[in-house]
């Protein structure tokens, strides 16, 4: 079976464990392949003409898709087919963690008593807002915040193999996917830019927090999340691969930096795990910590629902509904140059752009893809 890259801090699998998360993966892979493409052909063959006949159109959008297609026992199976394989990631992941999170909690902190590289900085008066405090992310119980034991890793050592088996290896052995392909777009699109203090919000692990430490050598980078139990991981993680990032536990909304503190700022999928609020915050945030010249890119799915048939809209709604990500469809909903314009960036230096994956698919998979990068120039 296909595994994700190996560092000190990943955690260890034994033969069993293994077997049912390839179980897990296998499951994902036909589901996503054989199982999936089955939902279009019922929509073209029965939903969508009967609504025509009805309504004397087609479904205008996700919604209305959604609504029809909710009543198919084909989506129906579809549906619980992928919850299920997300909650069994979930639970084997679980295990494997608790069967030695001492270990782990120990190693993390060895880390952190000899950091060589970067640091990390822990809020415990951090307020959780309500978009992750109020539902349980991914499926994942307690959501990534949540304390289970003094030191607790316990997310972070989840998530680092889980979002490798969740994608399908199509990020890459170390997930960094997203982080290389803004990089390699940065150095394509914008040769003479090199930050020299860099912001990475919504860390998580720091799977995408690392390429740029690699890309722009000598760049002092920093990494934001409100959770701690992945911060520790991620610092611990990051120590351990021999990368200088300073992580600390903050409010992407709201942050401690001084103004003007950094060339760059960049996100990886955060966007669609906060809400309608929060974006219009993170873009006003994002224009206070930036220096003259300076530049943020939001990396998020390459899902505009306004540009892309009802259906599609519809079949990459499935986050929204049965991933415990409710703020999925409204972020690809949203008209995103305006929440820049509104925090103060220049319309001429606002873009909504796309950059090739660099990894391009994994094991199972094929074909290229694309990230959405959305952000501004100060």
């Amino acid at each position: 079976m296909f595994q994700p890259g190996l560092h000190a801090m990943m955690p260890a699998t034994q033969h069993d464990e293994d077997a049912r998360m390839s179980f897990v993966y296998q499951l994902k892979e036909h589901v996503a392949t054989k199982i999936g493409p089955g939902n279009k052909l019922v929509y073209e063959t029965s939903v969508e003409p009967a609504f025509r006949k009805r309504h004397g159109r087609s479904p205008k959008d996700r919604h209305e898709v959604h609504r029809e297609m909710r009543g198919q026992d084909y989506w129906r199976m579809f549906g619980s087919l992928s919850r299920l394989y997300q909650e069994l990631k979930q639970s084997y992941g679980g295990d494997i963690v608790d069967r030695q999170i001492g270990d782990l909690n120990q190693r993390a902190r060895g880390y952190r008593e000899q950091a060589k590289k970067g640091s990390l900085r822990l809020d415990p008066n951090l307020e959780i807002p309500r978009y992750q405090s109020g539902v349980d992310i991914h499926c994942l119980p307690g959501g990534y915040h949540t304390e289970r034991s003094p030191d607790d890793v316990t997310a972070g050592a989840m998530y680092d193999p889980g979002v490798y088996y969740f994608a399908m290896g199509a990020m890459g052995p170390y997930n960094e996917d997203m982080g290389v392909s803004i990089v390699g777009w940065l150095k394509k699109t914008r040769p003479q830019f090199k930050p020299r203090r860099i912001l990475d919000m919504g860390c998580t692990v720091g799977h995408c927090t690392t390429p740029y430490v690699d890309g722009f050598p000598g760049a002092e980078v920093h990494a934001i999340d409100l959770a701690a139990p992945v911060l520790r991981y991620a610092h611990a993680r990051a120590e351990a691969m021999g990368k200088a990032v300073h992580f600390a536990q903050q409010n992407a909304e709201r942050t401690d930096y001084e103004d003007e503190s950094f060339d760059l700022i960049v996100s990886h999928i955060l966007l669609h795990e906060t809400s309608y609020r929060a974006v219009y915050n993170i873009m006003k945030e994002c224009q206070r910590l930036l220096k003259p010249g300076g530049l943020v890119v939001h990396a998020e799915a390459p899902v505009r629902n306004a540009e892309i048939p009802a259906f599609d809209a519809f079949m990459h709604d499935w986050a929204t509904h049965y991933n415990a990500e409710p703020f999925w469809g409204t972020l690809h909903d949203m008209d995103l140059k305006k929440p820049a314009l509104q925090a103060g960036f220049a319309e001429k230096d606002v873009f909504v752009a796309y950059t090739p994956k660099l990894y391009g698919g994994g094991p199972g998979l094929t074909g290229g893809g694309q990230w959405l990068l959305y952000g501004a120039n100060k």
